[in-house]
């Protein structure tokens, strides 16, 4: 049976078999994400925006601190079997976050403890799943598959928050946390099952991936220097506007007066415009340069506009679109690096554009919490679409400056 084109790396049986296993993963990640920030929130502390910023701000800055040595893990160690230790690793904070919230002992700093430890494992894991699709299909299925893998976290996170909100009503956010630890499970034995087949990326690989350092992605960026462009606009978005989970909890508790239902609400209706965004870039070919550049201009109109929403049907409608601009930015952003990339720095140079991503968000994080705080929730938005209108016209000057000369150099010298 011949797939859609959207959907054509599925019928890859190995890529099927890990999309299946790290959908359900995804689900509890967003479950104990959710209960995680509403517990700061609304039981930790006095509705204090600003300490669910330093809980983001510790769960991301191991990104950056980690980075010399996590994309040169993510090349030179087996990336399977790094994977199982780190879902392992994984599992167990989120047990341990879980007894604590059950026995009524947790305090905030137990909470910002598990976030670090989680953190740095996470530092460990993205680079190495990112790079694992390619190691799982071929060359040619890359782009599609970085898409499907991408739509796979999101449509989790359109579940596990909503499924969130009602059980940290019901049973409280301890059990939240315990369920998370069972959804690894099939992520586990899809990569215990992987290790025992033939994966079609592996057998592309070749011994300078061996030999190289982990400064080699850098230089690698610094010979194509549209991918650092890149990178710098993405931390100019994701520094703000990534940040969601500090000022749609601010946003719920000070504005709309919400519980965790309404909270969990937010978070899936900006999944349902983020799987839209995936679906639209699984669609597509690679993304190229010149239309990279225009789509941070996406962002900071939504953002505008989410920042002066009335009331909270409007609010919760335009985080559709927000999820979409965002989505449609980071995924087309991602496949352009990955398959502009040769395969044995791949997982440096991933490792490097995920600690710009989540590096900037962690930085940014304290800042919106602060001027949610000190100013309102709607400013601590309305930032994100200043930074978004920068970074738009840094690659709209780039690329005029720069990018097309040189593709028109390139041209007539061919």
């Amino acid at each position: 049976m011949q797939l859609p084109t959207t959907f054509r790396a599925l019928s890859n049986p190995n890529f099927r078999l890990w999309v299946i296993g790290a959908f359900i993963s995804n689900i509890g990640s967003w479950l104990q994400r959710t209960a995680q920030d509403w517990i700061v929130i609304s039981q930790l502390t006095d509705h204090n925006a600003a300490a669910v910023g330093v809980v983001v701000f510790l769960q991301f800055i191991p990104q950056i601190l980690l980075l010399p040595i996590t994309g040169w893990a993510a090349d030179r160690i087996d990336r399977r079997k790094l994977l199982l230790v780190t879902q392992l690793s994984m599992a167990f904070l989120a047990l341990l976050l879980g007894i604590l919230a059950i026995s009524g002992v947790i305090e905030l700093w137990h909470v910002y403890a598990c976030a670090l430890g989680l953190g740095i494992v996470a530092a460990f894991d993205a680079p190495a799943r990112h790079a694992f699709v390619s190691d799982v299909v071929t060359e040619k299925e890359v782009s599609n598959a970085v898409s499907l893998n991408s739509m796979s976290f999101h449509s989790a996170r359109l579940i596990g928050p909503a499924i969130a909100g009602l059980l940290i009503a019901g049973v409280g956010a301890g059990w939240v946390f315990v369920l998370n630890v069972v959804t690894f499970v099939p992520l586990l034995v899809a990569l215990y099952l992987l290790g025992k087949r033939t994966l079609a990326g592996q057998q592309e690989k070749t011994e300078k991936a061996e030999s190289a350092g982990f400064l080699a992605g850098f230089g690698y960026l610094n010979q194509h220097r549209e991918m650092a462009v890149l990178l710098v606009m993405i931390a100019m978005v994701t520094a703000f506007v990534m940040n969601f989970p500090v000022y749609l909890s601010a946003m719920t508790v000070h504005v709309f007066h919400g519980d965790a239902g309404q909270y969990g609400l937010l978070i899936s209706m900006m999944a349902i415009g983020s799987i839209a965004g995936a679906l639209m870039t699984a669609s597509r070919k690679q993304p190229t340069f010149g239309f990279l550049v225009c789509l941070p201009a996406g962002v900071a109109v939504s953002s505008t506009l989410l920042a002066v929403a009335p009331n909270f049907i409007s609010f919760a409608i335009m985080m559709t679109v927000l999820g979409f601009s965002i989505q449609l930015l980071t995924i087309s952003s991602f496949t352009f690096l990955q398959l502009s990339t040769v395969r044995v720095y791949r997982g440096r140079v991933m490792a490097i554009a995920l600690a710009t991503m989540l590096g900037s968000t962690a930085l940014g994080a304290p800042l919106v919490g602060w001027i949610a705080d000190s100013m309102s929730p709607r400013w601590s938005i309305g930032i994100s679409g200043v930074s978004a209108l920068m970074a738009f016209a840094l690659g709209i000057f780039y690329y005029r400056q720069y990018y097309l000369p040189q593709q028109r150099q390139s041209h007539e010298s061919a």
